[in-house]
């Protein structure tokens, strides 16, 4: 199936509605355009309440949480995509799974960096992905902030606000790289494997970034500002609009072991651990993850 996206106006031929006999891509033309268009518009949302007082509340046993300004521009995302596509399904972080046609999946994280926010700090992205049967073919990231978007399609590359993201070359360099680090909601403070992984990160990179946004993560690891991401039980409302970036921009992704990530997404549960890099950079950021399974760390509470 050739997913390449063409031009197509909102206004000509394909139209909203009933969109069952549409080739896969006139569906997915008319789909990035309503991904930007939720995602741009649930920024200005976002950006609009960072300005104000926020409502936070706790929304799980983990403790994650969840603010007025999530629900509010899950809400204006949802209303675009049902606009457009009233039978597809939508997995949304706040709302849950909905909608009758499985073999197109929906999934989005209205606010990504609500514990950022939350504590005043303004770091946070609006992510839209669509699936097909499973596999991404559609990414859509947005920072509210700065009013900046990027955007993958399957087969189609990866665009960011000045166009096609050529992420620059791997240079070989003396210094240690700069790494990305992403634990899943899950995943408890005592959790062992967790913290042996965090301590050969940080021993063996110059700096282990830890954003609370993986979403803005990804758009620096396909621009070329970081050098590898690794995520730890990571949930799959983060991955397919960050992992299908990242492909799109000529990156790798492995598992721990150095196996290939299935592009398949087992949605709408489940979790991950994965590698992603530059061909160059990956053996050795592989190499790194497997040694955490030989660090042991004591003294800490737990």
């Amino acid at each position: 199936m050739n997913l390449a996206v063409p031009q197509v106006n909102r206004t000509d031929s394909i139209r909203i509605g009933s969109l069952r006999e549409k080739p896969p891509d006139a569906i997915l033309a008319l789909a990035l355009s309503v991904a930007i268009e939720a995602a741009v518009e649930a920024g200005r949302a976002i950006r609009a309440g960072l300005a104000g007082s926020l409502t936070v509340r706790i929304k799980d046993a983990a403790g994650d949480l969840v603010t007025d300004l999530d629900v509010r521009a899950e809400h204006l995302i949802i209303g675009h995509i049902r606009r457009a596509f009233p039978e597809h399904r939508i997995l949304a972080e706040e709302s849950g799974l909905d909608g009758m046609d499985d073999s197109w999946c929906w999934v989005v994280d209205p606010l990504d960096g609500t514990n950022n926010i939350a504590i005043g700090l303004p770091v946070c992205t609006v992510g839209i992905a669509l699936c097909h049967n499973g596999i991404p073919v559609l990414g859509v990231i947005h920072e509210p902030v700065s009013d900046r978007t990027w955007s993958a399609v399957r087969g189609g590359g990866a665009n960011g606000p000045g166009g096609p993201i050529h992420r620059p070359a791997h240079r070989a360099s003396e210094s240690a790289p700069t790494l990305a680090w992403l634990q899943g909601y899950p995943v408890g403070r005592t959790d062992a494997a967790a913290r042996a992984l965090r301590l050969s990160l940080e021993s063996g990179s110059r700096r282990l970034i830890q954003l609370w946004s993986p979403l803005l993560c990804w758009v620096m690891l396909a621009r070329g500002d970081i050098d590898g991401f690794v995520g730890y039980r990571a949930g799959f409302v983060d991955l397919p609009a960050g992992t299908l970036l990242a492909r799109e921009s000529g990156l790798h992704l492995t598992d721990f072991d150095g196996a290939p990530l299935d592009d398949r997404l087992d949605l709408p549960t489940g979790e991950v651990n994965f590698i992603a890099a530059s061909a160059e950079m990956l053996p050795d950021l592989t190499l790194l993850v497997k040694s955490a399974a030989d660090v042991t760390v004591t003294g800490l509470p737990g």
